[in-house]
């Protein structure tokens, strides 16, 4: 397997259908064995049902369902752990990635582990955009990856690397930064940003601003704590 698409999803009953129709011929069009792999992440509207009618017609889908709700950074993980591409490409349920930017991401492939979407023009609320922007600055101070939009859910991660990284509730936001102290590659490429047009956000201020807060010193913490050495001979 060439590609594998994970995309977790909660309550986004209305935009699995128009998402897959949109991403189905992109990755068709890239001539490579590819599957598509979505967790169910607890969902209270008719997400699961809608999963179980489009699996009967497309056999690349599959499916993972959580028995409650379980957070993104648990969904993203479990996609990655069961997931048989080379390549590991992630986006958001709610359709303001667009799928047509993935071959853009996987012209990198050659001279990267992780090849990370930045949105030009965001199409979120201004205290939305107004807090990943503070939140941005901030991280990039402290974790020191060199990435100017890590709440971009669309990247591509190379899963031979992806399975030396351990996730934690909340570091899905940080897997940049994660690969960079691991000594990985990572390049960062323009991608569109479209409004959410179905559904509601799942964020708010204490998920977008109070916790990471705390999770970019976790990962401080870990980047000066990271062993360096070079062992020069053995004798």
């Amino acid at each position: 397997m060439k590609y594998s698409v994970v995309i977790p999803l909660k309550n986004e009953e209305d935009n699995i259908l128009p998402l897959m129709q949109e991403l189905e011929p992109v990755m068709d069009a890239l001539h490579e064995p590819w599957e598509l792999l979505c967790i169910e992440d607890g969902s209270t509207d008719k997400t699961l049902q809608v999963l179980q009618e489009i699996k009967k017609q497309k056999p690349y889908l599959r499916v993972l369902v959580f028995d409650r709700n379980y957070g993104q950074s648990a969904a993203f993980d479990a996609g990655f752990r069961n997931a048989k591409g080379e390549w590991i490409i992630t986006l958001d349920g709610d359709r303001q990635n667009d799928p047509r930017d993935i071959p853009s991401l996987l012209k990198h492939q050659d001279k990267a582990d992780l090849i990370c979407g930045q949105r030009v023009t965001r199409r979120d609320p201004w205290t939305k955009r107004l807090i990943s922007k503070c939140a941005n600055i901030v991280r990039r101070r402290l974790c020191n990856d060199g990435i100017h939009d890590t709440g971009c859910s669309l990247k591509a991660y190379r899963a031979s690397c992806l399975q030396k990284i351990k996730l934690y509730v909340g570091m899905h936001r940080f897997l940049p930064a994660l690969f960079r102290i691991e000594g990985f590659r990572i390049v960062e490429v323009p991608v569109n940003h479209r409004e959410r047009t179905q559904g509601t956000t799942k964020y708010n201020l204490l998920n977008r601003s109070v916790k990471p807060i705390v999770d970019m010193w976790a990962v401080w913490w870990m980047r000066r704590r990271h062993l360096h050495y070079t062992i020069g001979k053995e004798i």
